[in-house]
């Protein structure tokens, strides 16, 4: 089969823990890797495989390196952490990704973040700005949880179960009311994982997060795309925080536009990337033209 296709797992040794890599591709490292992080409740498998299977992507995927990190003990067939395991903050899982980029030898990334990974992409970029070229952050929020959000989640830990939690987090009330089979297949797949206390680590980690300041104090240095679904929670976040920032709200997708409307966010994701000088990506036949 064609060389782009290849993958290959990892699991790169960083200076908080292990994170377990996929990387789809032949590593050209003229141009920046396409590095992904999902968001909780997921793993890197369910949260980009609709996205990165999309026969439309493939334009994009031969011609550059796709690097998938799962955030720890998230990825399939993880270790279950022991009870009273100090998980990894979001700052300190922002901190490990610069040790992949040195493993792979990756002077640049292109950033994909979902949720809680679209917010360690965003810390990661304000500490690295040299690193990133691009950045896609899906549903993002760049805010540390204010008071009544907090109280709600407390009442919320006490009436629902985890599962429950995590699918308001992913989806919007709307498709939840609705009960889709989307959400009944997430459901059951966060309900029967067998790394479920590592799923909740990850989750209380993402509740604690930090508010990052963007407005006041930070800014990104590289071209930011923006894209939540319609109904979605996000999009005050950050859409005024730097002119480089293209908004993009998606009608009929949904908290979850990557899985629901993979063509519309293909079409925007080329778009974006030819607009970063990333041009002619269909010239497989030439990659070094593609730059």
């Amino acid at each position: 089969r064609p060389e782009y296709c290849w993958i290959k797992e990892h699991c790169v040794e960083t200076s908080h823990g292990v994170l377990h890599v996929t990387v789809h591709g032949a590593g050209n490292v003229r141009r920046p890797a396409i590095l992904t992080f999902h968001d909780v409740g997921m793993d890197s498998k369910s949260c980009f495989s609709t996205l990165f299977k999309f026969e439309e992507m493939q334009e994009i995927v031969k011609n550059f390196t796709v690097v998938h990190v799962d955030a720890p003990g998230q990825e399939d067939g993880a270790a279950i952490y022991p009870a009273g395991y100090q998980y990894a903050t979001m700052d300190q899982i922002s901190d490990m990704l610069p040790a992949v980029l040195q493993y792979f030898n990756f002077r640049t990334i292109i950033g994909v973040g979902v949720g809680a990974g679209a917010y360690i992409l965003s810390k990661f970029t304000l500490t690295n700005p040299e690193a990133v070229e691009g950045l896609v952050l899906i549903n993002v929020d760049t805010n540390a949880r204010g008071w009544m959000d907090w109280a709600a989640q407390k009442l919320s830990n006490l009436t629902s179960s985890l599962s429950d939690q995590i699918l308001s987090h992913l989806f919007s009330q709307e498709e939840m009311s609705a009960n889709t089979e989307l959400i009944q297949t997430h459901k059951e797949r966060i309900a029967k994982a067998p790394n479920l206390i590592n799923i909740e680590l990850f989750w209380k980690s993402y509740q604690g997060r930090r508010d990052l300041n963007i407005e006041r104090n930070n800014t990104f240095k590289c071209p930011v795309m923006l894209v939540v679904g319609d109904q979605a929670p996000y999009e005050e976040c950050i859409c005024t925080v730097t002119p480089c920032v293209v908004f993009i709200q998606m009608a009929d997708a949904g908290g979850m536009p990557q899985l629901t409307q993979p063509s519309k966010l293909t079409e925007a994701f080329k778009y974006f990337i030819q607009g970063m000088g990333y041009s002619n990506l269909a010239c497989s036949h030439s990659p070094d033209l593609c730059v």
